[in-house]
C-alpha cells in the first residue's frame, strides 16, 4: 500500500485539524519534537521519506529563504498560514520550482472590521473613556470626531484594503487609495504616490504587504502631509510605518491619533505610546476569530491535497503579481 505523503508542520495547529491532517498525510511536527528547529530540519531532511510540503507560520519565526530550502531540499510546496509573505523569499522559491500558497482572503473581513473598530475608537476616545471610568475618576475627554464625511486614504487596495473601503464607504466616508497600480474596476480616487494620498486624507489606513518598497512607506514626510488633525491606522505590518517618526509626530501633536495592532519589533511596543490616550493599541490579533481559524484549517488541508494531487493550488502566490 502506498504510504501517505510527508508534510513538515512548523505551525502550531489546533488538535482537531492536526488529527484531520494526520489521517491524510504523514506529519513531521516540530512542536511534537524536543529538537531545536535547526536540528529538527536536519532530521526531517534525513528521513527515509523526506517532506515534500511544509506548513509555516506567518510571524517570521520561520523564514523560508535559501538557507531553509537548502536544509530541506525535498520541499516542493510551502503553505503559509498568513496572507502576508514578507517571511518567504518568493524569487528564491520560484528559482527552485517551489510553489507557495498563502491564506489569501481568509482574514479580509475580520481585519477590515478590526481596522474600522480601531478608527472609531481613536476618533471617539472609547478606550480612553473606559480607562478613566474604571479608575472612578472625574474627567472631561475632548469631544470625539464624527466618522462620516472623513476623507479616508487606504494604502493597498488588495483584499483587505478593499473590504475596509467598502465598510467605510457605508459610513459615508470619502475613500481614495494608493496601490502598485490603479484599479479600473473601482470608483475610488487613485493617487500615484503615498505622499499625494496623505495630503488629501484625514485618515490614513495602512493595508499593504510589507516589501522592500513598502518598508517605512509612511515616513515623516507622509505624516507631515497628513496634518495635525489626522489619524493613522495600521493593520498591515509594523515596518510599513516608520515607528520612531510616528511616535515623534504623536508626541509633538503633528498628527491627532493612531490605531495600531502591529509594531516594528513585536511583541515590544514603544514605551511612549503606552501613555498616550489618543492612541489605541492591541496585540497583532485582527485576523484571529474562530470563523477565520476554521476557514484557515480547511484552506491548509485543501492546498496540501491539491499539491499532492498534482492540481493547481487553491491560493497560489505569483512571484511577479
Amino acid at each position: 500500500m502506498q504510504s501517505s505523503p510527508s508534510v513538515l508542520v512548523l505551525y502550531r495547529l489546533k488538535p482537531a485539524i492536526l488529527a484531520d491532517l494526520a489521517g491524510r498525510f504523514r506529519l513531521l511536527d516540530s512542536h511534537a519534537s524536543p529538537l531545536p528547529l535547526g536540528a529538527f530540519l536536519v532530521a526531517a531532511a534525513a528521513d527515509d521519506d523526506p517532506p515534500r510540503a511544509a506548513v509555516v507560520p506567518g510571524s517570521g519565526v520561520v523564514r523560508v529563504d535559501a538557507a531553509f530550502l537548502d536544509a530541506v531540499p525535498s520541499l516542493g510546496c510551502i503553505v503559509s498560514v498568513s496572507a502576508g509573505l514578507n517571511h518567504v523569499d518568493l524569487p528564491e522559491c520560484a528559482r527552485r520550482g517551489v510553489v507557495v500558497a498563502n491564506a489569501a482572503g481568509i482574514y479580509s473581513a475580520d481585519v477590515a472590521d478590526y481596522a474600522v473598530g480601531l478608527l472609531i475608537d481613536v476618533l471617539r476616545g472609547i478606550s480612553a473613556g473606559d480607562r478613566l471610568l474604571r479608575r472612578r475618576r472625574e474627567f472631561h475627554l475632548p469631544l470625539g470626531s464624527r466618522l462620516g464625511g472623513k476623507r479616508i486614504g487606504i494604502i493597498g487596495l488588495g483584499s483587505i484594503g478593499s473590504a475596509i473601503a467598502r465598510r467605510l464607504e457605508a459610513f459615508g466616508c470619502i475613500v481614495s487609495y494608493h496601490s502598485r497600480r490603479q484599479k479600473h474596476d473601482v470608483s475610488y480616487g487613485y493617487h500615484p504616490t503615498v505622499l499625494d494620498l496623505a495630503a488629501s486624507s484625514d485618515v490614513l489606513v495602512v493595508a499593504c504587504a510589507l516589501t522592500a518598497e513598502t518598508r517605512h512607506v509612511v515616513d515623516r514626510a507622509v505624516l507631515d502631509a497628513l496634518g495635525s488633525a489626522s489619524v493613522v491606522v495600521n493593520v498591515a505590518r509594523g515596518a510599513n510605518v516608520d515607528e520612531a517618526e510616528l511616535v515623534r509626530a504623536l508626541a509633538e501633536g503633528r498628527i491627532a491619533g493612531a490605531g495600531l495592532e502591529v509594531f516594528e519589533d513585536e511583541p515590544n511596543v514603544p514605551a511612549e505610546l503606552l501613555g498616550m490616550d489618543n492612541v489605541v493599541l492591541t496585540h497583532h490579533q485582527a485576523a484571529f476569530t474562530p470563523e477565520a481559524m476554521a476557514d484557515l484549517d480547511r484552506l491548509v488541508a485543501g492546498n496540501l491535497e491539491t499539491f499532492f494531487a498534482g492540481t493547481p493550488l487553491l491560493t497560489p502566490v505569483l512571484v511577479f503579481d
